[in-house]
């Protein structure tokens, strides 16, 4: 089975680290036996750069033989149509949600990308979501939920002081960890400042951003907890990483975090966003001092697992092109 993969987040040379969940995703279902040759842009809110990144899968397209398409993000199928190709399409947030701007509202733009999303969902073959919330956006649609999976040889269980150590954190203070990008607004690192702020002094926030995937678990063996203040989010990696990591979590409830961490003792969603509720929940957090019991709730996660189920959407998709 030959694949092209079209995908708007891709690592450059400028941010190496980007988007190792779909590059893993790649990995693993090479492993499965699938070729798959990737068509990385950047879209970047500029039309010139969708029309260029059209040319080129076109292009490609006519050069070589593919069985199949397999689009991340909706807007990355725009670049793929018109094709007689079987068409998959992933849904990884913020399709069906819209973009958050600057000032923490939804953007134009991401009333826009709504709209196309839409589209996009009428014309695929197979339909995939991260996080079974976002059908409620697409509720005359078939969809796979099929959430990116874990690399579990990855992601080792140590303990803390020598994580602390391989990091050159502090020892004596109870350290919370923040993911992602600071400058992205619907990140709200601001928020996560708040709320930590409220702590007393030997409570410090610690950022993880553009460093190597790979240390991530080490910071997750590092700290105490992990918090979540996003304004939206699909199926947040970053999620179930830390539950992987036996990491208590302190979480907004977005994407599908509620579900990933219902029943999980040491950990807490918030719905409402209010910062003193969720600092009270933290130090709860904080006090008890003590790991979750979490890995084995995301074992089924295992990438090689979700490979495996991924061929099949490909060998549905497949199947509904032959004659």
């Amino acid at each position: 089975m030959r694949v092209l993969m079209i995908t708007s987040e891709w690592p450059t040379q400028a941010r190496p680290y980007w988007a190792g969940f779909i590059v893993q995703q790649v990995e693993f279902l090479q492993k499965q036996g699938v070729d798959i040759d990737v068509i990385p842009f950047r879209g970047a809110k500029n039309p010139v750069n969708y029309v260029r990144a059209w040319y080129r899968v076109h292009k490609r397209l006519r050069q070589s033989t593919y069985d199949l398409i397999h689009a991340q993000w909706a807007q990355s199928a725009l670049i793929a149509l018109p094709t007689r190709l079987p068409l998959v399409v992933t849904f990884r947030g913020g399709e069906t949600d819209g973009i958050v701007g600057s000032g923490g509202k939804y953007t134009v733009i991401g009333r826009i990308l709504r709209f196309v999303s839409w589209i996009v969902a009428i014309r695929a073959d197979e339909l995939v979501l991260v996080s079974g919330h976002m059908q409620r956006h697409l509720s005359q649609r078939s969809c796979h939920i099929l959430p990116s999976g874990l690399d579990f040889s990855q992601l080792p269980l140590m303990s803390q002081d020598a994580a602390r150590k391989q990091l050159g954190l502090p020892v004596s203070k109870r350290l919370v960890l923040f993911v992602g990008n600071p400058a992205e607004p619907r990140k709200r690192y601001a928020f996560a400042r708040e709320i930590v702020s409220q702590l007393n002094s030997e409570v410090e926030l610690v950022l993880a951003w553009g460093v190597p995937h790979k240390e991530i678990p080490v910071y997750m063996n590092a700290c105490d907890a992990l918090l979540v203040t996003s304004i939206y989010e699909g199926s947040p990696n970053v999620v179930k990483e830390a539950l992987a990591c036996n990491l208590p979590i302190v979480s907004v409830a977005v994407g599908d975090i509620p579900e990933r961490l219902n029943g999980v003792d040491g950990c807490s969603v918030h719905p409402d966003n209010d910062p003193d509720r969720m600092a009270a929940a933290l130090g709860t957090v904080l006090r008890r001092k003590e790991r979750t019991n979490s890995r084995p709730t995301v074992r089924h996660l295992d990438e090689n697992i979700l490979a495996r189920r991924m061929t099949e959407i490909y060998r549905k998709a497949l199947s509904k092109r032959e004659y």
